[in-house]
């Protein structure tokens, strides 16, 4: 009997219940880093989205980070702080990225699943690999061409009256050794 995929919606990445994902014997959690944790702009964080993944991990889930953004200093910087392995640029829907992940965390593709706000990369390259999908809203950030012409059928607004954080100014701190890192912003 084939198990029926997980494909699902919610506010925020805090908001995904670990129990129910237990219940699915899902044992890897595949994580789209820009406007799902962190804002591509840096300016906001999803709220309890580091308490979430503290939480899960300590249930014995396992973890991967993947971006399609190019300024891999911030993926770096974000596979530090969540303790997490990473691959950037990812060049999701294309399945490869999603399946290295899967191997890395050495599960199964119908025990893992994709987290992330955008419908054309991170859920179909979910459907593509075999994994379970969930979307969340997508972060409030500027808007590419692309977003403002599609943005309503790829991803879900944030709702305006939902708690944000703001990221502290000093995100970039640490020295990675890469000479595309910005310098350190002063107050």
């Amino acid at each position: 009997m084939k198990r029926k995929k997980l494909r699902d919606r919610t506010h925020a990445l805090a908001s995904i219940d670990l129990a129910r994902l237990q219940a699915l014997d899902i044992q890897g959690i595949i994580l789209d880093l820009d406007n799902t944790i962190v804002s591509e702009d840096d300016r906001y964080l999803s709220p309890h989205a580091e308490d979430w993944i503290a939480r899960a991990k300590h249930l014995g889930f396992k973890f991967f980070l993947l971006s399609n953004g190019k300024r891999r200093y911030r993926v770096k910087y974000w596979s530090s702080r969540l303790e997490m392995q990473a691959l950037s640029p990812a060049r999701k829907p294309f399945p490869f990225s999603l399946r290295k992940a899967i191997e890395c965390m050495k599960i199964q593709p119908d025990r893992a699943i994709a987290i992330g706000d955008s419908f054309h990369t991170d859920i179909l390259g979910a459907w593509l690999c075999g994994c379970h999908s969930i979307q969340v809203t997508t972060l409030p950030h500027p808007p590419r061409w692309w977003e403002k012409w599609l943005g309503h059928w790829i991803q879900i607004p944030y709702p305006r009256d939902r708690e944000l954080w703001l990221v502290e100014p000093t995100l970039y701190d640490a020295d990675f050794s890469d000479p595309m890192t910005p310098p350190k912003i002063e107050n």
